[in-house]
């Protein structure tokens, strides 16, 4: 593992369309993984359901793997139970990736999503078989697993499968002692273990770059010259047993920002591990919907609600207020008329059985609808 704890997470790419995540700029996304590992960096993550189905994949074949040779970079991809059924095979989805990618071999391989439900479909499929099958032939380097559940399920998997060598969390200081994201249970559970971390989502799908304006003043007076994005991807990476911290960068701004304070990493001190204390305080104080933006939810909207976006314009009326709310509802009426309303949700239930964040998301349309419309 690189020793630059900065990955770059490619899943929330620039976009020549704004409202359409499979318009990737391409363009765009070259220099900042030009610029990126140029630096020293080299670790990039994908999996096949990013940027509405194997749009990520194909982008890190055309702007990576194709312009720089094979030593600069390491590539991890995941193995999506999401997009499989029980008789699919899982050597022709592997293959698939594979040449997608443009690569020869994964560095690293991760089961995606890891929980309850998915540990049982990777069981009866013989995924960590095959994930350890793929290893021997040399096609993967390191395997492991991204996980959505309690600390409980994490450690039955861990019991079970002491062949996974990583595994993939989401950590970050607004949920590290969320009772339902169990972050830091989680985690000492891979400390217990000896399992090295990678964190996903250290700054909550963009939440805690973007704080309510009396939180954002704590952590601004504590140090002027840092964003606030910074203090959430430090906060992860001061972990000890964290190894790698993702970040799903969408422009050139974000990763000159994170290269700036994690190329030469400074742990957190005493005294800014206070004021992140200060600044949950603060944040808690907010109503939001505490949504990262991961997009699962919409993949089986039977009327393809942009779920996610319409949180984000719920999280800026409660964090910014009313004069947040013309430019809320100006988004909210172009999103609508491309896509659905918060109002045509039927009410199924499948957004809120794939939630890993496990949101009222049926009760956040109902608010979303009441608000915009």
């Amino acid at each position: 593992m690189n020793t630059k704890k900065l990955g770059f997470g490619v899943m929330r790419l620039p976009l020549t369309d704004p409202s359409d995540t499979t318009k990737i700029d391409q363009e765009a996304f070259r220099r900042m993984a030009d610029r990126f590992i140029s630096e020293g960096f080299s670790y990039f993550d994908t999996a096949t359901p990013y940027h509405g189905k194997e749009f990520a994949e194909l982008a890190f074949r055309e702007c990576v793997a194709k312009r720089h040779p094979r030593n600069a970079y390491t590539i991890t991809d995941k193995l999506s139970f999401s997009l499989l059924q029980e008789g699919d095979n899982l050597e022709e989805f592997f293959a698939g990736q594979l040449k997608r990618c443009g690569v020869e071999y994964f560095d690293y391989y991760l089961l995606h999503a890891m929980n309850r439900k998915y540990l049982e479909m990777a069981e009866r499929m013989g995924a960590f078989e095959f994930a350890v099958r793929k290893k021997e032939e040399g096609k993967i380097r390191h395997i492991g697993f991204s996980f959505h559940d309690s600390a409980e399920v994490l450690e039955e998997i861990l019991e079970k499968h002491p062949e996974m060598e990583y595994v993939q969390l989401q950590i970050n200081y607004a949920d590290w002692e969320d009772p339902e994201i169990q972050s830091r249970e989680c985690y000492e559970v891979c400390v217990k273990y000896k399992k090295p971390v990678i964190v996903m989502e250290p700054v909550k799908g963009g939440l805690l770059a973007n704080l309510p304006q009396d939180a954002e003043k704590i952590l601004r007076e504590a140090a002027p010259e840092m964003s606030t994005a910074s203090w959430a991807v430090r906060f992860a990476a001061s972990l000890d047993n964290v190894v790698m911290v993702l970040s799903g960068m969408s422009s050139e701004e974000q990763v000159e920002d994170n290269i700036s304070y994690m190329k030469e990493l400074k742990p957190l001190t005493e005294s800014e591990q206070q004021g992140l204390t200060q600044a949950l305080t603060a944040i808690f104080t907010k109503k939001s919907v505490a949504c990262t933006n991961c997009r699962y939810c919409v993949d089986g909207c039977p009327k393809q609600i942009p779920i996610p976006d319409y949180f984000k314009l719920l999280n800026g009326v409660s964090q910014f207020g009313d004069a947040w709310f013309p430019t809320a509802k100006e988004s909210y009426d172009q999103k609508a008329e491309k896509f659905a309303r918060a109002s045509d949700c039927v009410q199924c239930g499948q957004c809120e059985n794939q939630c890993p964040q496990h949101l009222p998301v049926i009760r956040h349309l109902q608010e979303a609808a009441r608000m915009f419309e």
